[in-house]
């Protein structure tokens, strides 16, 4: 493959092709960024001379390709464990309930050998951290959900009739936890970041992950949030392998990929970063979504306001009085309200909330419900504090992205 795509346009034009892209993409993609936008929408790399990352261990999980039990979950493929809501009855998800989605299988990598790169045009002193330097910083603990860009994804084609593509999550792409890490604006004060860095690429080390590594972009503002960590505790423990051990990202309120897991690089620059991730990944594809610079649509980063019933799909319960709870959670602040309906959304009813909820924690809610034998559905819907609500209907795109919509949750009575 020609490395100087530079002076091999046509080669590089061949090259995408034979990568799916269209003319028009291609095009858009050099116009804005340039050879790398190209190879990253094909799933190279930036640079491709960059050597592959070396610090995991070959091992693999003990368990299909997984370090916990797979049996509590839903099993999508050998990368994706959908957690069952009904299974949880507090407000933080034990850990060995906690949902995995992978790009690769979950590594073994050895912390005492483990560095963190940090580097780029707008940083004055690279650096390369040890295990023991992230531990020794000050840290933060924060109670935060997870929640994958594609939670709910499959309900565009049971609600909607629309089918997408991607793993078809339900309601369980999602969890809650209790975090400690350092700040990542320390880490990046310490390399000396400057004031005109636009754009912080996180790269994690699994190598069979697309583009040699998985890698997000997250803005520098976001970066710099005090919020968002080095993290490397999850539920009081070391975070576990399946959950990026070491050290991984955390980006609270922002979609899971951005969480980058077996952090070992990060890349800070004065231009926007295009990987696959931004550009033909977690972007919105399709009618209602007219392409962004060099992304095929609008780039998602912040995720939405959702709540889901923590049952069975579809659920079987006795006829009766019925104690039902789930869960409720918008990246804008704290839920204000939670509403249930048994007829379709011609009436709402206040469901009680926990009033546990702080930080960026989801918010548990409840209400009895009398049950009467048949074929019934029971819908929610959440209102944050600043007034955000879920929408009727959500636009269609391709890959079932931030599916928010209130959903009728189907429960045999008998």
């Amino acid at each position: 493959m020609p490395r100087n795509w530079d002076k091999d346009r046509d080669g590089l034009w061949n090259f995408a092709a034979g990568h799916g892209l269209s003319r028009r993409l291609f095009l858009r993609l050099m116009a804005v960024g340039g050879v790398a936008a190209v190879l990253a929408a094909c799933g190279m790399p930036e640079d491709p001379t960059l050597p592959p990352p070396t610090q995991s261990d070959p091992s693999r999980a003990t368990t299909a390709n997984w370090f916990k039990d797979p049996a509590p979950f839903v099993i999508h493929d050998n990368k994706s464990l959908e957690t069952r809501l009904d299974q949880m009855q507090g407000l933080i998800t034990p850990t060995r309930l906690f949902f995995v989605r992978n790009n690769s299988v979950s590594l073994s990598v050895d912390a005492d050998s483990w560095s963190l790169s940090v580097e780029g045009d707008v940083v004055d002193r690279p650096l390369r951290l040890t295990y023991d330097d992230i531990r020794r910083m000050p840290f933060r603990v924060l109670t935060c959900y997870l929640e994958c860009a594609g939670n709910h994804r499959a309900m565009f084609d049971l609600v909607q009739g629309r089918p997408t593509s991607g793993k078809q999550w339900k309601t369980g792409a999602i969890s809650n936890g209790e975090w400690v890490g350092a700040q990542l604006r320390d880490v990046l004060e310490i390399a000396g970041i400057r004031d005109n860095a636009v754009s912080v690429l996180l790269v994690g080390l699994d190598a069979e992950s697309p583009e040699n590594g998985f890698r997000r972009a997250v803005s520098a503002e976001k970066a710099m949030h005090p919020d968002t960590l080095l993290a490397y505790s999850l539920n009081g423990d070391d975070l576990p392998r399946d959950h990026g051990y070491p050290v991984r990202a955390l980006v609270p309120g922002w979609v899971g990929s951005s969480n980058v897991k077996w952090l070992g690089r990060i890349v800070v620059s004065s231009q926007q970063h295009w990987t696959r991730n931004n550009t033909t990944s977690y972007v919105l594809i399709g009618d209602e979504y007219p392409p962004e610079g060099a992304s095929q649509g609008a780039a998602i980063n912040e995720q939405n306001i959702k709540s889901a019933l923590a049952l069975p799909w579809p659920a079987q319960l006795p006829a009766g009085e019925h104690k039902i709870h789930g869960y409720a959670h918008s990246p804008q602040g704290a839920i204000a309200q939670v509403e249930w309906s048994e007829d379709m959304g011609t009436r709402w009813s206040d469901a009680a909330l926990s009033g546990q909820q702080h930080q960026y924690s989801w918010e548990r809610f409840e209400f009895k419900w009398t049950a009467e034998s048949g074929e019934r559905t029971i819908m929610t819907r959440a209102t944050d504090a600043l007034g955000n609500t879920q929408p009727e209907l959500v636009p269609f795109n391709e890959k079932g992205y931030l599916f928010n919509q209130p959903v009728p949750h189907p429960v045999s009575v008998v």
